[in-house]
């Protein structure tokens, strides 16, 4: 029953991704720890990123059995859920060095509840707004409001709490890829866009640190760091990683940039550098297989509920790949967001595995007629 109804093709994907990922940790962390970087334990981190992996196809398994129906009649208990994430990390989060205090670690064991609050907020996101369809036109002032509500205070809650602008950006793609898969329409946008316009210069001022200020102007104002043993000391370094590469990869023995973030935020550059750039076209050919795959199962969903969790979970897979890439390349800022299914990070692969099983879930249960979306 389970290999007949459940999308299979998707978790065949995710699995050569996590393979992939397992591979590239494993080579990137065991050269680290050969140029004696501190902090670098390789075996733990294979470990942890084998186990992810496990952990991860159990979940998958998981959220395909269960009704996405069911994970949305219980919003409340999710909701209450972010709530206790957020109070943990408020309470008990480490600064992961890049001054967003975004891990809760317990007995050696590393935790980051935003990877767990994007997907919460998609169910709930979608719940809310099949809702507000359901009652009436979603273009109304207060249909657009209670959307806004809900997408506002977990936006702020993440950059109050833990200041992690990368997935606070991340939230806000997701948020509008979901208003525009609803039906909303531009001029609600234009409205937002305007608004958020106005605001910019409050954020810049009073919500923004410094560091963070510095990281947004990095890419596009040289004079931020003019030597470039700064703020933009690790995008110079996963430039020279990616270029070393070439066109099928660096020998080990000519692999020279040694940074913090190889096997994680810059795993690309790392892959560049291990496979060329013929690893770098595999890794964004299966990341676009996977995201339009995403957006095809919504869209093929036939119900709002479901169109929108598939469009909120591909969107969000969607811009950590164009910000991750960027940060590597040196076209959008370094603000610590992860390559989904390669960086390595228990925490965020677990948890990937679980929303492709999600999507999975909307495959596997039978398709009424009702709830189909309208445009």
């Amino acid at each position: 029953m389970f290999f007949q109804r459940a999308d299979i093709f998707l978790l065949v994907l995710c699995l050569i991704c996590a393979v992939i990922s397992v591979i590239a940790v494993y080579h990137t962390t065991h050269w680290l720890a050969d140029q004696n970087v501190r902090a670098i334990t390789p075996t733990k981190m294979v470990i942890v990123q084998v186990f992810s992996v496990f952990l991860g196809i159990g979940a998958f398994v998981l959220f395909t059995i269960i009704d996405p129906d069911i994970l949305g009649e219980q919003w409340k208990w999710l909701v209450l859920m972010i709530v206790l994430l957020l109070a943990a990390l408020f309470v008990f989060g480490e600064d992961d060095g890049t001054g967003n205090k975004s891990w809760i670690r317990f007995l050696g064991i590393g935790i980051q509840p935003s990877e767990i609050i994007k997907i919460l907020y998609i169910i709930i996101s979608a719940k809310q707004m099949t809702a507000l369809r359901q009652k009436g036109d979603v273009n109304s002032f207060f249909a657009v409001v209670q959307m806004a509500a809900v997408f506002g205070a977990v936006f702020l809650a993440i950059m109050v709490v833990s200041s992690d602008l990368g997935n606070a950006i991340i939230l806000l793609a997701i948020f509008l890829v979901m208003l525009f898969a609803l039906g909303v329409k531009l001029y609600w946008f234009a409205i937002g866009g305007a608004a958020v316009a106005a605001m910019i210069p409050l954020a810049w001022n009073y919500v923004l640190k410094d560091y963070q200020k510095k990281r947004l102007l990095a890419p596009y104002d040289e004079s931020v760091d003019p030597d470039g043993w700064g703020i933009r000391w690790q995008t110079t370094q996963s430039k020279f990683t990616l270029a070393s590469g070439r066109l099928t990869g660096a020998d080990p023995g000519h692999r020279e940039t040694v940074f913090t973030g190889k096997h994680t935020d810059f795993i690309f550059s790392s892959i560049g550098e291990m496979w060329g750039m013929i690893g770098c076209l595999i890794v964004l050919t299966l990341l676009m297989i996977l995201i339009i795959h995403c957006f095809r199962a919504g869209f093929k969903a036939g119900r709002t509920y479901d169109t929108l969790l598939c469009v909120g979970i591909g969107a969000a897979i969607a811009f950590q790949t164009f910000i991750n890439v960027g940060m590597c390349i040196g076209i959008t800022p370094v603000i610590g967001i992860a390559l989904p299914f390669f960086s390595y990070g228990g925490s965020s692969m677990a948890t990937l595995f679980a929303a492709m099983g999600i999507i999975s879930g909307v495959k596997f249960k039978p398709k009424p007629e009702r709830f189909i979306i309208q445009y």
